[in-house]
């Protein structure tokens, strides 16, 4: 019979059930594992590329993720989470692999690691965004203040109408 070994694709339904997709194909959720991880600032330059900064040239530690892309890690570097904005606490599991902790509250005593790109000297804020849910909220706020400021005037001005 032939090798036993051997793995026999069986055919799925429809008639393009025997197509297999080409091995490099991404996979479904592959682009919203990249976005995530962009959101997430794991951004730092994958393996066989040395763990540096491409925007200061340092050396970070470099963590693989759980969407498969790699972050950069401040070395050595353990801080209370309540003191780093949210969206940039880094956490790592019991395997060595990192994950951000979101913008939920972290509990009282609890540490995280620092990621590079937050302490980057060749990085403004501005371009790094820590505060990402406050700058929602001022932009809200201003929508409203364009608002009351637009209900304030308007009824003068139907005044001068006859």
């Amino acid at each position: 019979m032939g090798d036993t070994d051997s793995i026999i694709p069986l055919p799925g339904p429809g008639p393009d059930g025997c197509r297999q997709p080409p091995a490099d194909t991404p996979q479904p959720w592959e682009t919203a594992d990249r976005a995530q991880a962009a959101r997430d600032g794991a951004t730092g330059p994958e393996p066989p590329d040395p763990p540096i900064c491409p925007e200061c040239g340092l050396t970070g530690e470099r963590r693989p993720t759980y969407t498969g892309q790699h972050v950069l890690l401040e070395p050595r570097l353990v801080v209370p989470a309540h003191l780093v904005p949210g969206g940039h606490r880094w956490h790592l599991d019991s395997n060595g692999l990192a994950w951000n902790g979101g913008l939920n509250e972290p509990p009282p005593g609890t540490t995280c690691r620092l990621p590079h790109q937050l302490a980057c000297p060749a990085l403004s804020l501005d371009e790094i965004q820590p505060w990402r849910w406050l700058t929602t909220v001022r932009e809200y706020n201003a929508r409203l203040a364009r608002q009351k400021a637009d209900e304030d005037v308007f009824p003068e001005m139907l005044s001068d109408v006859s």
